[in-house]
């Protein structure tokens, strides 16, 4: 469920900006989870992805990726995630 989660995050037809993420590197980011799962999955997770996506993210911010849990899903949902990241692909825009 968490990697699924994550993977769908990361996805660019998943994003709301027209700019392909991969072409630049996160300054920073976010990923906030709901529904019933383990913090330290959802951290675990997010560990993995920047760890194997390590070209993604700058090496000069330390500690640039937050994450958050609310144990609370939405309505009609059993879990979901919501991804906010300050990317230098954005100038493509």
């Amino acid at each position: 469920a968490v990697p699924e989660l994550t993977q769908q995050m990361f996805d660019p037809k998943n994003m709301m900006a027209a700019s392909d993420f991969r072409n630049g590197r996160y300054l920073t980011c976010s990923a906030i989870f709901r529904g019933k799962l383990a913090m330290k999955e959802v951290e675990d997770q997010m560990r993995n992805v920047q760890s194997k996506n390590s070209s993604y993210f700058v090496e000069w911010i330390p500690n640039n990726v937050q994450t958050a849990l609310c144990s609370i899903p939405p309505r009609g949902l059993k879990m979901s995630s919501t991804f906010l990241g300050n990317s230098t692909a954005i100038q493509e825009l």
